[in-house]
């Protein structure tokens, strides 16, 4: 692989092993994005490769959606039993 591309796994490897723990800041204050305005941000900043970001967050999405219209036509209770 080319040397970008592995730059890009690597940022990507160590945000994913970062978890939900709270994170510091500079000052010493707690991070106030959660995880979908950092995933957010860097879908739109220049990384190489970081627009996937943005579409998986579209996909994500748009599945979600689907779901959510499924849930909604079947009712509530989870069952197929009338």
């Amino acid at each position: 692989m080319r040397r970008p591309t592995w730059l890009v796994l690597t940022v990507v490897a160590v945000a994913a092993c970062g978890g939900s723990h709270a994170r510091s800041g500079a000052a010493g204050g707690n991070d106030t994005l959660n995880e979908r305005q950092r995933d957010s941000v860097l879908a739109k900043s220049r990384i190489p490769g970081a627009s996937r970001v943005g579409k998986a967050m579209r996909v994500a999405d748009s599945t979600s959606a689907g779901v959510r219209a499924s849930d909604t036509i079947g009712g509530t209770r989870g069952d197929s039993t009338p």
